[in-house]
């Protein structure tokens, strides 16, 4: 699923318009009747609902849903928020069917003075502006919202939460933006709902479909996409009856310290889950015993030191390298990731402690061969690229590392973005809040590993894993619940995700 700018939505109904050929009033209609639809699933007729509608097209959306709903025996309260004089042709248009097909009251709402709702109201819809805003909401309309955030009722947003503009929001007044519970997206999701701190804003954000031309949606260049199924299917190599382990990749993973050496074992075991042939841990001697009991099907490298990573040797015969989980920032390990960046020819993926090795060399990121994956986490990223004041300038200086270091980021989150150096970037749509967990990022490198292992390009092996990553939590947190799953919990159900990605016709 592509994920557009506003103009360029705004672009896509025009061309919709035009090319169906349907009207503006009918493609709003369209719309409204799947607000309908999920309006009516979601809540039953003992509810009343409150409207709160401005003067252009997303208020003409909530006239419409009005109409709907009073047609179908709703209690529906209408409010028209009059900042401005100007309304659309098209939500001229609703006004005068709510009038003539239902005897819904048309209230005008000019003064704060006269906020209908009392605390405990049942529903508030808010279709006061749509995702094109980007000026600050002021006056008459950020008090309405003000006193809508506090009514202490559900709150649904048609399209975006009014006050929330669809990609930078960093001019914006937080309080005069609406908090909504449920918000209704047609057709593609914005870019500001990739974003952390709108979570507060968007509640649970639903996409609509509204018939829009697939054709132009095809042609419409956008560099962000929302990673699906659909993508990431094509992308699973097939395993034919001769292979053998050797056909499958043979991976370096150079992990752990003194007590830290569940991260070489998660690391390992989700390698060997998600399909590798063989796996060679570089482990401190101090955890050969662990390592060999924890995971018998690895195989293991001592360092010559006792507790830590101090040099790693040639890595010509191995598919793949993944290199940081766990090896702590000391000077000999420092200088033995800084061999392995120079002399390293294999596919590489760079987590944890040799991220954090980086952002303490920076002069070290020139090092980094073309192509590698590094998977920060947002603190990660931040001591690598530098602190950034919001979401969407954090994302915007990630596009830029991975375009000056010609590297894949992975950076880590609820929808874990993914930039590629051409500029592009995907979302995650799969995972939950119970993965955040220990050794979760761990297993994360251990599948990008054994994917770049077996023959997957860097770019789609960051895509896969992630994907598959966020899809085998889904499926641990519905064996249990968010707060028992464990990084362990992860692995054994990367079967299943294989599998599910798998019955997607």
């Amino acid at each position: 699923m592509k994920i557009f700018r506003s103009d360029q939505i705004r672009q896509i109904d025009e061309y919709t318009i035009s090319h169906e050929p349907v009207s503006s009033a009918d493609l709003m209609e369209r719309a409204a009747n799947q607000l309908f639809k999920w309006f009516v699933s979601r809540f039953d007729r003992t509810n009343r609902i409150i409207i709160f509608a401005g003067p252009g097209n997303n208020g003409g959306d909530g006239l419409a849903l009005a109409r709907m709903l009073g047609h179908n025996r709703y209690d529906v309260v209408l409010y028209y928020l009059k900042f401005s004089d100007n309304t659309s042709p098209d939500w001229m248009t609703n006004r005068v069917r709510l009038e003539k097909e239902t005897t819904i009251e048309f209230n005008i709402l000019e003064e704060i003075e006269n906020f209908p709702v009392r605390h405990g109201e049942n529903i508030i819809v808010d279709a006061i502006f749509g995702s094109g805003l980007s000026k600050p909401v002021q006056g008459l309309a950020g008090e309405v919202i003000k006193k809508i955030n506090r009514a202490g009722v559900p709150v649904v947003s048609i399209d975006i939460p009014s006050g929330l503009s669809g990609e930078d929001n960093s001019n914006k007044d937080p309080d005069n933006i609406i908090r909504a519970d449920y918000t209704l997206s047609f057709q593609f999701p914005k870019l500001a709902f990739m974003f952390p701190e709108n979570e507060k804003f968007t509640g649970e954000w639903i996409i609509l479909p509204i018939g829009l031309d697939s054709g132009i949606i095809e042609r419409t260049d956008t560099p962000y996409a929302f990673l699906d199924n659909y993508l990431i299917k094509p992308l699973l190599k097939p395993r034919n009856k001769f292979d053998h382990k050797g056909s499958f990749g043979h991976g370096l993973l150079i992990s752990g310290s003194y007590g830290k050496m569940g991260a070489a074992v998660l690391g390992a075991k989700a390698s060997l889950r998600t399909g590798i042939g063989l796996i060679t841990c570089h482990i401190p001697a101090c955890g050969n015993l662990i390592l060999q009991c924890a995971v018998p099907e690895a195989m293991a490298i001592h360092d010559k030191a006792e507790t830590f990573i101090s040099a790693i040797g040639s890595t010509d015969r191995y598919s793949a390298v993944g290199v940081g989980p766990g090896i702590g920032t000391g000077s000999e390990t420092q200088k033995a990731l800084h061999d392995l960046l120079l002399r390293c020819k294999k596919p590489l993926v760079i987590d944890a402690d040799g991220l954090n090795i980086l952002s303490e060399n920076k002069k070290w990121l020139e090092a980094i061969p073309a192509g590698t994956v590094l998977t920060p986490h947002p603190k990660e990223f931040e001591r690598l690229a530098g602190k950034t004041n919001n979401d969407f300038s954090r994302l915007t200086r990630q596009i830029e590392f991975s375009q000056s270091y010609n590297c894949i980021v992975v950076l880590k989150g609820a929808h874990t973005s993914v930039s590629a150096p051409d500029g592009r970037v995907w979302f995650n749509s799969t995972g939950n809040p119970g993965m955040a967990t220990a050794g979760s990022g761990d297993v994360l490198t251990g599948i990008i590993l054994s994917l770049l292992a077996q023959g997957y390009g860097p770019l789609n092996a960051a895509l896969t894993g992630v994907y598959l990553h966020g899809l085998a939590g889904d499926e641990a947190a519905g064996r249990s619940c968010y707060e028992s799953l464990i990084a362990s919990d992860i692995i054994k159900e990367t079967g299943t995700a294989f599998n599910k990605i798998r019955e997607i016709n």
